[in-house]
């Protein structure tokens, strides 16, 4: 399986990526923004950061780098996309997941470990977890607060598109304590969370090795 991370300028997680990648036994390697061709690749990580020195807002620039239209391509033809914290923000901000990011409730940077629940196991990343399961990985974000207006926040409840939600405290006041989503195809899934500082124990959690590793079933590889 090819995994490829796209680096932005301000991208400061791509390493950890391409390093939680490998270490599922993909062959993992890095696209920068200005490249139109992706490698072959068989699944798009989009890692966090602060793409641009997020200018504007968060995303904004990031989401018209040229890598961004094959981005868009693959994810029109179902293949699998993650989107990590600032990669979650630009996969908003390219409209391939709906609503936004916002600057958090306290309006203060957050950093530190939180409790997500698995609510869909339905899609390439999450489909050997457990709904219901809980799972511990850190955030670190100033504009993690997900938005969205009623309409669409009931589409994504209803349709099942909410991945992960904050349990036992909501870092960020997110609404309906909403971590992380996926698009209506469920091949494209965005979190605040960061799995890859979350890939093996040593890191004080393994928890979010498997969201690597479980791209590689929906890649059919």
């Amino acid at each position: 399986m090819k995994i490829a991370v796209v680096r932005f300028p301000g991208s400061n997680c791509d390493a950890d990526a391409l390093e939680a990648a490998r270490a599922s036994g993909a062959d993992a390697a890095f696209v920068w923004h200005r490249s139109t061709d992706l490698g072959g690749a068989d699944v798009i990580v989009l890692p966090g950061g602060f793409s641009y020195g997020d200018y504007l807002r968060p995303g904004a620039i990031a989401r018209f780098s040229p890598v961004m239209r094959a981005v868009a391509a693959h994810a029109a033809a179902g293949r699998p996309v993650l989107g990590i914290c600032n990669g979650f923000q630009v996969l908003c901000e390219a409209q391939l997941l709906p609503g936004a990011l916002a600057r958090n409730g306290g309006l203060s940077f957050v950093c530190r470990p939180v409790t997500l629940r698995v609510e869909s196991d339905a899609t390439p990343f999450t489909a050997r977890y457990r709904c219901g399961q809980l799972l511990r990985m850190p955030v670190a974000h100033g504009d993690g607060r997900y938005v969205a207006d009623e309409a669409t926040l009931e589409r994504l409840e209803r349709d099942g598109r909410v991945v992960f939600r904050y349990v036992g405290g909501n870092p960020n006041g997110a609404m309906h304590d909403i971590a992380g989503i996926t698009n209506e195809g469920h091949n494209v899934v965005g979190l605040m969370p960061h799995p890859e500082r979350a890939a093996e124990d040593l890191l004080g959690s393994g928890d979010g090795a498997a969201m690597f590793a479980m791209a590689a079933v929906a890649a059919g590889v």
